[in-house]
């Protein structure tokens, strides 16, 4: 299948405010050059390639809106005269590359063409290395103009407009068609080797692909079911649903038949996409696996492999702005770009540790190295927050580009949690405060404004309920909202005029409540609004008892306010499926696979997954036998812990007494583990154990790992549900058994009670949505780490009298052994 793709070539770490605004060009179609043999690229994408030079630079600069970009481009057509063109779609065939684009506006009088670049701030500021860009764009209009429309020479006039003055800054050159066709011959001369490197790519990989066999044979039981599956999902390009059991391989099956789809179904590109940094590396073994397919003496399968990491575990220079005069990596940053991105499509393996080695090869940043690899990678391994936050950069781009993707999504039940916490959003009285001192003193009565919102609405909660801090709003309050609103108006207009005199923690403050805002604007019941009063962080005091007395001034602005006012607002996202349904549209083909996805409506329901997504739930291929289930009836409910504990530990030892060896014990709160593991200590100090810390840190949780030798034996405790709940293999003798307290429910308070009735009004469940569901996961996902292949045996002690009830049990694995009371 041949499809003529425009390759969106600017770099997305760092575009153009101006054209980020602006809209001169149409989206490319894939359809484009289809049948013609030809390779298309748009002239901002090809400028963007070939023309770009000169450094990083990511400091906050002013940039208009896209609506703004908009009325800007009509307003200086509407001042031109009688005849003028506006968005002139141009195209040209030269070196063969189909190069097409869509031109701001020509006067066919005096033949002057028109690139038109909205601004904001002082046109001085704009810098030079994007107006030479500016003018390579205009330069490439022209020529295609003077092409099409038989012209000698032309004016060609970059119109910088001021949106906020509505004023225009033109520069002109006049230029000759010859020598404008000479500049687009040298850009297209630049980008044709790689353009015919990048079709001879993804010819040679889409022929290998359609060869590639399975690198482990045979399939594992319910492993090929699972492959099967996920290959008819990517070719009816349909979502797909799976819950595969622990052990089988899913990582491997769901990778190789999404890989062998890829030529048939024509696709780009395949993203896998994971909640912890364990999961990104059993990706990468399985794609190396895969590209080792093709047997011992051949040659490695043409498939370019992507790691994307945090920000923050690639920098080279910790505390150091992304700019040129901070960090030395940013400096030339484009300039030497060509080399990099060359050696890096050559080297095609690019995991973190090969991309800093070749990104520091050629002294530019290995973290934004990443990003311009992503255009030119088959397969990008990553956090899920890449594609699904509300800024995810891989939806994005293939948004932008319009590519077929497939995106994978490995341990899908984790995908609530944590899409939940991408669309929730909180701000403080207490840092509305602490920005008043920053702002400058103009600004000062808009964040008062606000900070006498804050007043309002404390006091009014507190006539409501005065013996209760927290509360639901219906919404965030109206007059509240209003005047943050006002507030980020007013810091926007200061930021983008003055972008070098802004603070850090007034910028810090803007984009959190710019984010509030945006979420308050798309507020409704998939989501709660929270008001707690008692949120006051680290205020001064109020000066006296009456309101008069109780004001202070701060700042030597001048302005009074009453600092009585604590509490926090929070927009707590419980049902993320309304915004994640533009990114479940966005990919071509869907694949949420996970041990733990049952029951099935539970995540249909709250990820928004559309009607015709399909359902598979692989069979466990192990036996029974294997695994030995114990329930001990002892009470774990919050007011029995502290009588239960000695029975609790007793149970405990006696299973370690009858069968030494390694065991993890899972505890619902790091709370409970310390009074588990302490009186573990106290009653039997014979058996060794080692506990999970608050905020281990990677060296102390590998450490943790490290103690569970298949020589040795103890326990070690750790909190269910989180980092050693999951994700974690200990295949044979280095974990025999695990000791599970409680059901894993979360806490009976306030807040799930609210959302326990929202469930409720939206699914008819609200006590298993918001309970039972999530803590059962929580279980069977801690137990999982027991059993991991069709060898391993082991036990399971279930601490809790409430796992003999038939409504728990339900939820348990189907191939489990329970013993039902005599």
């Amino acid at each position: 299948m041949s499809r003529s793709v425009d390759v969106a070539l600017q770099s997305p770490q760092e575009s153009d405010p101006a054209d980020r605004a602006d809209t001169d060009e149409p989206v490319e179609t894939p359809a484009g050059a289809a049948g013609t043999g030809l390779y298309a690229v748009s002239v901002r994408n090809l400028c963007a390639f070939a023309a770009k030079c000169g450094d990083l630079d990511l400091r906050f600069t002013p940039s208009p809106t896209a609506q703004q970009g908009r009325l800007g481009h009509q307003r200086v057509a509407q001042r031109r005269g009688p005849g003028y063109e506006t968005e002139l779609s141009l195209e040209g065939v030269v070196r063969g590359l189909r190069v097409r684009g869509r031109a701001d506006g020509f006067d066919p009088d005096s033949h002057t063409l028109d690139e038109v670049k909205t601004f904001r701030g002082a046109v001085e500021a704009i810098a030079p290395n994007h107006q030479l860009l500016h003018w390579a764009q205009a330069k490439v209009y022209g020529a295609l103009i003077c092409a099409s429309r038989k012209l000698k020479a032309l004016t060609l006039r970059l119109v910088y407009f001021d949106v906020v003055a509505q004023t225009e800054h033109p520069f002109t050159q006049r230029c000759q068609a010859e020598e404008l066709q000479q500049f687009l011959d040298a850009l297209c001369g630049r980008f044709v080797d790689w353009a015919s490197q990048e079709q001879g790519h993804r010819a040679d990989r889409d022929a290998a692909l359609a060869q590639l066999g399975f690198p482990q044979l045979p399939f594992r039981p319910g492993q090929r079911e699972l492959a099967s599956a996920v290959y008819r999902a990517c070719l009816q390009s349909r979502p797909l649903l799976a819950q595969a059991p622990t052990g089988i391989g899913k990582t491997i099956g769901t990778l190789f038949p999404a890989l062998r789809a890829m030529p048939v179904r024509g696709t780009d590109k395949v993203f896998f996409l994971t909640a912890r940094t364990p999961g990104r590396q059993v990706a990468l073994d399985a794609l190396q696996a895969l590209r080792s397919a093709p047997g011992p003496g051949a040659d490695a399968l043409p498939l370019r492999v992507l790691e994307l990491v945090a920000k923050d575990k690639s920098c080279e220079h910790p505390g150091k702005a992304c700019h040129p005069e901070s960090c030395p990596l940013a400096r030339g940053f484009y300039d030497r770009l060509p080399a990099a991105r060359q050696n890096a499509a050559r080297h095609a393996w690019l995991d973190q540790q090969a991309l800093r080695t070749l990104a520091l090869a050629q002294g530019i940043c290995p973290y934004y190295l990443g990003h311009e690899m992503l255009r030119w990678s088959d397969v990008v391994v990553a956090d899920y927050n890449y594609y699904f936050d509300r800024s995810a950069m891989l939806h994005a781009m293939a948004t932008d580009n319009q590519w077929r993707v497939t995106v994978l999504v490995d341990e899908a039940h984790n995908l609530v949690s944590r899409a939940r916490s991408m669309y929730s959003s909180d701000l403080s009285h207490a840092e509305t405060l602490a920005v008043r001192g920053q702002v400058p003193g103009a600004l000062r009565a808009r964040v008062d404004e606000l900070l006498n919102q804050w007043q309002l609405l404390h006091d009014a909660q507190s006539r409501m309920a005065p013996q209760q801090t927290w509360s639901q709003l219906d919404a965030v309050p109206e007059a509240w909202l209003r005047a943050l609103q006002k507030l980020c108006s007013a810091l926007g207009e200061h930021v983008n005029d003055r972008p070098g005199d802004t603070n850090a923690a007034v910028l810090a403050f803007y984009f959190r409540a710019l984010a509030f805002a945006a979420l308050a604007d798309m507020f409704g019941t998939h989501s709660l609004c929270e008001f707690d009063r008692a949120d006051s962080a680290d205020i001064p005091p109020s000066t006296g008892a009456a309101d008069a007395a109780s004001q202070v001034r701060l700042g030597g602005g001048g302005f009074d306010f009453p600092l009585d006012a604590a509490g926090r607002l929070t927009l707590r996202n419980i049902v993320p499926g309304p915004f994640l349904a533009p990114r479940i549209r966005g990919a071509d083909a869907l694949v949420l696979f996970s041990a733990t996805l049952y029951p099935q409506d539970y995540y249909r329901a709250l990820l928004g997954l559309p009607e015709d997504t399909a359902w598979l739930d692989v069979p466990s291929p192990f036996a029974g036998n294997q695994l030995q289930v114990r329930i001990v009836p002892v009470s774990t409910r919050q007011g029995a812990r502290a009588a239960s504990l000695d029975m609790l530990v007793a149970a405990m030892a006696e299973q370690f007494t009858r069968q030494p060896g390694n065991y993890l014990a899972y505890f619902s709160s790091f709370d409970y583990l310390a009074q588990a593991c302490q009186r573990m200590g106290q009653i039997h100090g014979q058996i060794p154990v080692w506990a999970q810390a608050r905020q281990m840190d990677e060296p102390a949780r590998r450490y943790f790992l490290q103690r569970f030798d298949a020589a040795g034996q103890g326990i070690g405790f750790a909190v269910l549900g989180g980092v050693f709940g999951e994700g974690v293999d200990l295949p044979g003798a280095r974990l025999i058994g695990a000791f599970i307290a409680t059901l894993g429910l979360p806490q009976f308070d306030t807040v799930n009670e609210v959302i326990r009735v929202r469930m409720d009004e939206l699914f008819g469940q609200g006590y298993d949505y918001t309970y039972v569901y999530p803590g059962l996961q929580k279980v069977v996902q801690a137990a999982g780490r027991v059993i991991r292949s069709e060898t391993d045996t082991g036990t399971v002690v279930l601490l809790d009298a409430r796992y003999r009830e038939p409504r728990y049990q339900a939820l348990l694995p189907a191939w489990w052994n329970i013993p039902q009371p005599g």
